[in-house]
């Protein structure tokens, strides 16, 4: 993990193959990153880390919260945070996702996964 800088997007991704994958892939696409296994983690690192630009979660995962709920709770604690919601199995519907929130269906292309991260923290 590299240090935290306002480039850095939080990958919340309770399976930890695809979470390496998404890692690497934003890595790759000049960024830092954070990780969390849960929401409640994620909520730790937004809390310690107001670098954070990105939050790339997974709908599906176990604990206190999934995916969406996640989403609503980040956009009402940190609005400025983006919000970048991913499932292979669910289509959130139609007011589902949080205010400028967007979805990323699995399996994603990693220059998929760019062209959105770049909407919200262009490279320089």
């Amino acid at each position: 993990m590299n240090d935290v800088s306002a480039r850095t997007v939080l990958v919340v991704e309770d399976d930890p193959l695809v979470l390496l994958s998404a890692v690497a892939m934003i890595e790759d696409a000049g960024y830092d990153v954070l990780e969390a296994a849960n929401a409640d983690e994620a909520i730790a690192l937004l809390a310690d880390h107001p670098q954070i630009r990105v939050v790339f979660t997974d709908i599906e995962m176990p604990g206190s919260m999934d995916g969406l709920n996640l989403a609503a709770y980040v956009r009402d604690r940190w609005p400025p945070v983006a919000i970048i919601v991913t499932s292979g199995r669910i289509l959130p519907g139609e007011g589902l996702l949080p205010a400028d929130g967007v979805f990323l269906a699995k399996p994603y292309r990693s220059e998929d996964l760019a062209a959105r991260l770049n909407v919200f923290l262009p490279v320089p």
